[in-house]
């Protein structure tokens, strides 16, 4: 039971992944009236809820896997791979970028950066780390 847990806390991890930083970021943009300024603004708020998110759903995994004994070298590994991509993100890049897009809000100058790049990168790598893990509990689970 607690195996499900944890492979569905992963799952969900993927899917808020997936439907907001590959969806929800860039589509925002594409709606009618919706102006830079305020599609980084909303931007703001809802990439602020899924770090908190990926927060509890991360831990969630980690002890329901961690109680069971279950980890093994690749799955661990990995879990906690994506978890130190999850820090850097915390720590670093989303407080970079809310700065920026404050700046730009406020109408202040925004220096060109790479902080955007370096994010949907970290994104993408720590999806292609949960889709690995959640593989590799399923092969397990059977």
């Amino acid at each position: 039971m607690k195996k499900d847990i944890g492979f569905g806390a992963i799952c969900i991890w993927i899917g808020f992944i997936g439907a907001i930083s590959f969806m929800e970021a860039w589509l925002k943009f594409t709606a009618p009236g919706v102006t830079l300024s305020i599609g980084l603004g909303i931007g703001r708020l809802v990439f602020a809820a899924l770090n908190k998110m990926e927060w509890v759903v991360f831990l969630t995994a980690f002890i329901s896997l961690f109680q069971l004994k279950i980890f093994f070298k690749t799955t661990d590994t990995l879990l906690l791979f994506a978890a130190l991509i999850l820090i850097v993100q915390t720590i670093w890049l989303l407080p970079a970028l809310d700065a920026r897009a404050e700046l730009y809000i406020t109408g202040a100058a925004v220096p060109p950066s790479n902080l955007h790049i370096y994010y949907v990168a970290a994104e993408g790598l720590k999806m292609i780390t949960l889709l690995t893990v959640a593989i590799s509990l399923l092969r397990r689970k059977s």
